[in-house]
């Protein structure tokens, strides 16, 4: 007789979309991904991710590419939060995220956030590519149960890991991983000091670090609990919060005074 594990139902689902500057000259995807696209041609091009398994748990694997050709300009987000359900074993829900910019493309990725259940595992990896002269403000945002509905995340698992290369230069590497107990990991001060929530968000643009002490007054004027700094090119600002959504307008509102253009249509449903 086969083991439970082995006969549970999987989601898997991926994307491959290239986009242009008359559009999208690539578009394929399959399983429980799917790609939507609110805005009119004639406007700049607004790609909407879904995944219509509702969520994720222990197994299911979700592999998104998207790439950016010379000149391209583009905002790609999410229909809804990402839920990572609770994985009955060891094994983690998978996800890679490729973003790939050619000369003088220009992205915005703003996924809604990812909200993690108790006992959830998740395995996400993050690798851009960016020419030299291309240019990408990149959000993330992490929600360790819901709070107005009384969630609690007492154990799992979360490995997070972005690589950002330049001009084929290696210019951020960063991993954000919690396993076992985590409620008690999240209360210790090197942690999220007993935050529910934590973002990331990162600039790469050759105007990144000017407008680091501007980007810092104006977390503090959004009330954020948030650092920015800025290295190789490019800006990062971390930010952790009790309610995720408290965090997610206040990075949300970040992002678009950055970005100087509107949060994406999903974001203001």
């Amino acid at each position: 007789m086969l083991q439970a594990q082995n006969w549970l139902p999987r989601a898997q689902g991926s994307i491959r979309l290239g986009l242009a500057n008359g559009g999208v000259d690539v578009l394929h995807q399959a399983g429980s991904a799917r790609v939507r696209f609110p805005r009119p041609a004639a406007e700049a091009i607004e790609a909407v991710l879904l995944n219509t398994a509702g969520g994720l748990t222990g197994g299911d694997r979700l592999d998104i590419a998207i790439s950016l050709s010379r000149g391209a300009q583009a905002s790609v987000t999410t229909a809804a939060a990402e839920k990572v359900y609770r994985a009955r074993d060891a094994e983690p829900a998978l996800v890679s995220v490729s973003l790939t910019l050619e000369h003088g493309a220009h992205l915005y990725w703003l996924p809604q956030p990812t909200i993690l259940f108790n006992r959830a595992r998740l395995r996400r990896r993050t690798e851009i590519v960016l020419a030299d002269d291309a240019s990408l403000l990149a959000l993330e945002i992490l929600i360790f149960g819901r709070a107005a509905m009384g969630e609690q995340v007492a154990l799992g698992a979360v490995y997070d890991a972005w690589r950002v290369r330049r001009a084929g230069a290696l210019v951020f590497a960063d991993t954000f991983r919690l396993e076992g107990a985590i409620a008690e990991i999240l209360r210790h001060e090197a942690t999220l000091n007993g935050a529910r929530a934590n973002a990331l968000l990162l600039y790469v643009a050759a105007d990144a670090a000017e407008r680091l002490d501007a980007v810092r007054a104006r977390t503090q004027a959004l009330g954020a609990a948030a650092g920015a700094s800025t290295f190789n090119g490019l800006l990062v600002v971390r930010a952790i919060g009790d309610d995720g959504g408290l965090l997610q307008r206040q990075m949300g509102e970040l992002a678009a005074w950055l970005g100087a253009r509107p949060l994406p249509r999903a974001w203001q449903a």
